[in-house]
């Protein structure tokens, strides 16, 4: 579900919500506190394409030549793979791997000291939540039947990086959320 101007939206399954933000801005056009930022399983950092990529998108969107969508895939067969994933089993040692990765981004006493130094606040349970449901899709992506604790460390990233809040001597040491997280993988 969306809630967009103070009205609810409800999605019919399997569609979901992507949302963009402008890395210029770091916030995006409308900053979102921490709280609904981790609501969203994953920050994706896409680059600038190459050139020849470049080249291909101002050729399609500049002609009067209109694209064709295809369909890929029926709303009954994303739901399959959904409910899939769901089904993949897990090792107590992954689960406890996807747990504790995620407890090391806190900042409490026992805390990793690049950790304590440099993160203000960490991720919280949605993110462990997500580094399995992630690991899973990775290992199913992988033709794997179970994932691994590489199939966490592999969506770690993307999952983690908008759930860490640096604190301010991480911003002035020039410290990255991205080389906080590798440095706790």
């Amino acid at each position: 579900s969306v809630t967009a101007a103070g009205h609810y939206h409800k999605l019919e399954e399997p569609f979901f919500v992507l949302a963009t933000q402008n890395p210029i801005e770091q916030e995006g056009t409308y900053p979102l506190p921490e709280a609904q930022l981790d609501r969203f399983m994953f920050n994706v950092w896409v680059d600038y394409p190459t050139y020849e990529e470049e080249l291909a998108v101002v050729r399609a969107t500049t002609s009067s030549v209109s694209a064709t969508v295809n369909s890929v895939m029926e709303a009954e067969e994303i739901l399959f793979f959904q409910n899939l994933v769901r089904r993949i089993p897990v090792a107590d040692h992954v689960l406890e791997y996807a747990v504790k990765l995620a407890v090391r981004t806190r900042p409490v006493a026992d805390a990793p000291e690049i950790v304590g130094k440099y993160i203000s606040w960490g991720a919280g349970p949605r993110a462990s939540q997500n580094l399995v449901l992630g690991a899973k899709c990775h290992a199913l992506l992988q033709g794997k039947y179970a994932p691994d604790e590489e199939d966490v460390r592999a969506v770690a990233l993307p999952i983690l990086r908008h759930r860490i809040v640096r604190n301010y001597r991480a911003e002035a040491e020039g410290y990255s959320v991205e080389k906080i997280i590798e440095a706790i993988l």
